[in-house]
């Protein structure tokens, strides 16, 4: 891959999936995007909508407002200067003319297939090894969020018995009532 961030750096969510964009896939197998979806296209009976799908305009906005930069201030004319967000949105590009495809790990294995380059098929394991860490990672918070939740309920049912043993010390803990003094010396009754 061309960029220097990690690979899950790429990997977005779009309708509750796990994906990464056409131009990354491109990029890591080291083809151009173009090339990469005219070999979708020619092999759409392998790419079900659960390996590949088309953005639509609002989700393809919605995730270039996540991964886009705000300016190219910083970045040379040199396309290999910016980073992969910047040469999305770049005007020197032209920016997309489509809408972007992704493609979920079967997708992305699947791709690597297609486009037959020994690059790809080389990159498509290492494509994989990152889904399967970013989903092991997800399975670790998932068990530590159920443990962090099991503990509180047992810090809520200890607060409760905390609660009611403080209840039943107050009393005991209240200074005795004074008795009365007495007094020094006879004293004389009145009746």
């Amino acid at each position: 891959m061309k960029t220097k961030q990690p690979i899950e750096a790429v990997i977005l969510s779009a309708r509750g999936h796990k994906v990464i964009l056409d131009a990354d896939l491109a990029s890591i197998y080291g083809v151009p995007t173009k090339r990469l979806n005219e070999q979708v296209k020619r092999n759409a009976e392998r790419f079900p909508v659960d390996f590949a799908f088309q953005l639509t305009a609002k989700e393809w906005a919605d995730l270039k407002s996540h991964i886009a930069t705000s300016s190219l201030s910083g970045a040379g004319d040199d396309p290999s200067e910016m980073n992969r967000s910047q040469i999305e949105t770049a005007s020197f590009h032209g920016g997309r003319r489509k809408l972007p495809w992704v493609f979920s790990e079967h997708g992305a294995i699947m791709a690597a297939t297609v486009l037959n380059s020994p690059q790809a098929v080389s990159m498509s394991v290492y494509v994989v090894r990152a889904f399967v860490h970013m989903r092991e990672q997800l399975a670790a918070n998932a068990a530590i969020l159920k443990r962090l939740a099991e503990i509180d309920k047992t810090l809520l049912n200890h607060d409760q018995a905390l609660k009611i043993i403080w209840q039943k010390l107050q009393p005991l803990l209240q200074p005795p009532p004074e008795t009365p003094k007495r007094r020094i010396g006879f004293h004389r009754e009145d009746k």
